[in-house]
């Protein structure tokens, strides 16, 4: 599992690929094509590195709590079921094995 340092460095990254996307909205015409192209790939590759870390964290869990984290955060109602399993199993699983292994 990542540490809480890792975690708040990663999430730092990604806050300030978007607070400098936030700048560039604001005024676009203060940045050249080239730059506006480099704050989106950081915010992509921010966004990836913390999607991958959580990832990274679900497959450690045992199998019983990883069904049982999905399950809760299914239920959550903060994104939709596919997201969550989208995103931490990377394919739709279509039984319970598939989470567990």
């Amino acid at each position: 599992m990542m540490n809480d340092e890792r975690w708040a460095e990663l999430q730092q990254v990604e806050d300030m690929a978007y607070f400098r996307a936030d700048l560039c909205c604001y005024s676009p015409e203060s940045y050249t094509l080239e730059e506006k192209r480099e704050i989106c790939n950081e915010m992509l590759l921010a966004s990836r590195a913390i999607e991958r870390a959580m990832r990274d964290d679900f497959d450690q869990l045992p199998p019983e709590l990883r069904i049982k984290l999905l399950d809760m955060l299914c239920a959550s109602g903060s994104m939709s079921e596919q997201f969550w399993k989208g995103l931490l199993i990377g394919e739709m699983p279509t039984c319970p094995n598939q989470v567990a292994n």
